[in-house]
């Protein structure tokens, strides 16, 4: 080959490793941290509020606001992220589902299936029709006082307005699993 060709072959290779590293791959890209993938940022859990044992902040649909980080070294939103920010500086916000807890306790309502039989653990619970059918025939003929033992009991049962039980001790919360589209499972081999 000529000289000359030497020297266009040169520049050219120059001129292409200069374009990559300035618009490649090397260079980093502003993206939207709420655009990561699963993996590449963590989430908080929600803060726990000791005398419900439910997340405080839970609204009504049932989902609560938790501060979300990319992992260290990852370029979003402007900013290199290094895996030492504090809540004030997360990332993005995600919503996380948890309990809406209202008024009625667990152990209350537990404590009164055993006065089933005249309905108050249905009356409390806010189903005062229950409550009073279940008064006039002695509790379905105890059957019914049996049944709502064992659905208060597993939770299946709760209070009429829609809400969780607030548990006043670390203790027996249901919580029913479900799976979506948005599930992600793993075969364990």
């Amino acid at each position: 080959m000529s000289p000359a060709m030497d020297w266009l072959l040169l520049c050219l290779l120059l001129f292409s490793a200069l374009v990559t590293s300035v618009f490649g791959q090397n260079s980093p890209r502003n993206i939207s941290c709420d655009s990561l993938l699963p993996g590449q940022f963590v989430c908080w859990s929600p803060v726990i509020d000791p005398s419900t044992q439910a997340a405080r902040g839970c609204t009504e649909q049932r989902f609560v606001e938790v501060p979300c980080f990319p992992s260290p070294d990852t370029f979003c939103n402007g900013r290199i992220f290094t895996g030492n920010e504090t809540r004030e500086e997360a990332g993005f916000y995600q919503n996380v589902t948890c309990r809406f807890v209202g008024g009625k306790s667990y152990a209350t309502a537990v404590g009164l299936t055993f006065l089933g039989m005249f309905g108050i653990d249905r009356m409390y619970l806010g189903y005062p029709a229950i409550g009073l059918l279940k008064l006039c025939t002695f509790g379905f003929f105890m059957l019914g006082q049996l049944v709502d033992m064992i659905l208060i009991a597993a939770q299946v049962v709760g209070p009429a307005d829609g809400t969780d039980y607030y548990v006043d001790f670390y203790g027996p919360v249901m919580t029913r699993l479900e799976q979506s589209a948005t599930t992600f499972a793993s075969i364990n081999t």
